[in-house]
């Protein structure tokens, strides 16, 4: 029962329609008696996969329109979601800090100019800006010469005191400490990339003329790099930064090129050797050492760089599901409310916002879903799913959202390679979780009618491969379901490529682009 390549094309535009302006009247009269039977069986079914014998499954479907709750299996028990956290963390943080949110980066003096000289220090200050790039460190130092400096007397100091010091969140794995994924939050850091994977260095093998050569993107001596790889036939490398130290040490066999994101140890320390090099490519010699502390009072403005908007980081955020930028706008949301950059004042904002919009008890133990303590139901995923529609800044925020089927990395995200060639195709828009033993799918899908349906779809504890594919097959079918003729028959899924492991959201996993 699958449509055309016109009829999906259709559908898409229904999609878009019925949710674009939020709560409105049926695009058909709307019979509770038709279809509603059918999509219980068949959901059931679906769940009945022998691989949820021994798991946890919750899974709530609501109509958006009527409120009418059209199947629900433990609603009301508290699963871990893994980034469907972020659906809470987002929503909370577009209500607080609004669309145009800015992160303003900051280059200050102290002391007085002097001709060429400043006698005094030079202050880099960060308000936790996730898309720092040395190019924009760059630019800072660009503007430092600009302004007549050429000798800083004093010292460099990179002032992150705009965040807490914590730099891991609560009950993240020790092990995970060295992958980008989990880099340490600070409110001064640089980003490798357009991903904006803040707090991360990408680490590049080659071989040449029989060695392994090795280079940094952005090219830094902040990391020590031992390299014990050997060129060989095939490329099974290990690139890993030692627990605790800047140390990366690399080892096996290198053929074809490979690149691996790598946490730094400190991320204000970073970006200050990030800056403290442009500074001396402009000509710029700073004296002192760096070090890290609060800007004095009197400091002067010398230059700024500001972000781009909340509303713009909603995609690379959301799409990719990036971790970093969850933690950071936890923390901002806390600074902004209470004038703490605290993982505690920020959740309890994330809270407070759910509790305010009649989001039964949940718990956040960090704002993207690491942690293993984060709690909710799919029930509370759903009533946070329909609250939102009737907000200002909806429209954003679910365009924001992976698009199941859609093969552009920005827009399909970590959907992109499920659920295409079928009725869920640029239709499905939801958020992605996973972690060994953990997968959930959280958002909303047009029906076959035009009925704008909210789902969450929460599977815990298995010990099999991932089952994203039961997920899907329940997506597809809420596409396909209609009150005018009942479906009538489980849908079946087209082979898709779900990426090469099922323990992370896939665009985690960088080295394969998947």
């Amino acid at each position: 029962m699958r449509r055309t390549s016109a009829s999906l094309v259709a559908g898409a535009l229904v999609a878009a329609l019925a949710w674009a302006s939020g709560p409105s009247s049926p695009a058909v009269a709307l019979d509770p008696s038709v279809g509603a039977a059918d999509l219980t069986q068949d959901i059931n079914q679906i769940l009945s996969d022998s691989r949820l014998t021994i798991a946890r499954a919750g899974v709530v479907v609501k109509s958006a329109q009527t409120g009418e709750e059209l199947y629900a299996t433990d609603a009301g028990k508290q699963l871990i979601p893994a980034s469907n956290t972020k659906l809470f963390t987002s929503a909370a943080a577009v209500e607080t800090l609004g669309l145009d949110y800015r992160f303003p980066t900051t280059v200050l003096n102290t002391g007085r100019k002097a001709g060429s000289v400043l006698a005094g220090d030079l202050v880099l200050r960060g308000t936790g800006d996730p898309t720092m790039l040395a190019e924009d460190y760059d630019a800072l130092a660009a503007d430092v010469a600009k302004a007549g400096i050429k000798v800083v007397t004093g010292k460099l100091v990179a002032d992150d005191t705009w965040f807490d010091d914590r730099r891991l969140g609560n009950d993240w794995a020790w092990d995970d400490e060295t992958a980008y994924y989990a880099a340490p939050i600070s409110a001064l850091t640089a980003s490798p990339d357009r991903d904006y994977d803040a707090g991360s260095v990408i680490v590049g093998v080659a071989a040449e003329n029989g060695k392994v050569k090795v280079t940094t993107t952005p090219a830094t001596d902040y990391l020590k790099i031992v390299n014990k790889a050997t060129a060989g036939a095939e490329t099974d490398v290990l690139i890993e930064r030692q627990h605790g130290t800047r140390t990366v040490v690399i080892t096996g066999t290198v053929a074809d090129p490979y690149q691996e994101w790598v946490a730094v140890d400190d991320p204000t320390a970073y970006a200050a050797s990030l800056f403290r090099k442009a500074l001396g490519k402009h000509g710029v010699k700073v004296l002192g050492s760096t070090e890290t502390a609060a800007a004095p009072s009197n400091a002067k403005k010398l230059a700024e760089h500001q972000s781009m908007t909340l509303g713009e980081l909603l995609v690379p955020f959301l799409k990719l599901s990036n971790n970093i930028h969850a933690e950071i706008l936890t923390k901002a949301m806390g600074r902004k409310v209470s004038g703490q950059g605290t993982w505690s004042a920020g959740l309890k904002v994330s809270t407070d916002f759910a509790k305010a919009n009649g989001v039964q008890v949940i718990n956040m133990r960090d704002g993207s879903g690491l942690s293993r303590r984060d709690g909710f139901s799919p029930g509370s995923i759903v009533e946070l799913l329909s609250a939102v529609r009737a907000k200002p800044w909806f429209s954003t925020w679910y365009e924001a959202l992976p698009i199941a089927g859609n093969a552009d990395r920005f827009t399909g995200g970590t959907l992109r390679s499920r659920m295409g060639g079928t009725p869920a195709a640029d239709n499905v828009h939801a958020k992605t979780g996973s972690l060994t033993g953990v997968t959930s799918l959280s958002g909303y899908v047009t029906s076959a009618d035009g009925e704008p349906l909210i789902f969450s779809i929460m599977l815990n504890q298995y010990l099999s491969g991932s089952p994203k594919d039961i997920e899907d097959k329940i997506a597809v079918r809420l596409a396909q379901f209609s009150r005018t003729a009942a479906a009538g028959e489980t849908a079946q899924l087209r082979a898709t490529d779900a990426g090469p492991a099922g323990d992370l959201e896939c665009s985690w996993l960088k080295p394969v682009q998947c």
